[in-house]
């Protein structure tokens, strides 16, 4: 079991930042919410503020958990824990050089994000846009 922190970034006109997985990982060409894995004994939240560091050149100023899901691809399963970043120091660049793009809820329905990220639009559409 794969362990990742991924971060729900939430701009001021509602848009959320996803960013292109690069070739040399799991399933090159997806679209996923930033993160990445937790390394042991760190904790998920500590893993986020790292990956975000790392990846986006961001430093987490709040961070709330969404929802945690466990998703089985057919070569490994990974439990994501998911957190909604609403307030952040810095502007999100790709580090490493990854594609990063602001959508709107219904851009990330068209977006080829990856499986497990899917699953968190409908919630995000339910829970947390409900009383937008």
């Amino acid at each position: 079991m794969i362990r990742v922190s991924a971060g729900i970034l939430i701009d001021d006109q509602r848009r959320f930042l996803i960013a292109e997985r690069s070739a040399s990982v799991h399933g090159p060409g997806f679209w996923e919410f930033p993160g990445g894995k937790i390394e042991s004994r760190e904790t998920p939240i500590a893993a986020l503020r790292r990956e975000l560091n790392e990846e986006l050149g961001i430093t987490i100023a709040d961070a709330k958990p969404a929802l945690q899901k466990q998703h089985t691809y057919k070569e490994r399963t990974v439990e994501l824990y998911f957190f909604v970043v609403d307030d952040w120091d810095g502007a999100p660049i790709g580090v490493e050089g990854q594609p990063l793009k602001w959508c709107d809820i219904d851009a990330l329905d068209a977006a080829n994000l990856l499986p497990a990220n899917r699953e968190v639009v409908a919630w995000l559409r339910e829970e947390f846009l409900a009383d937008a």
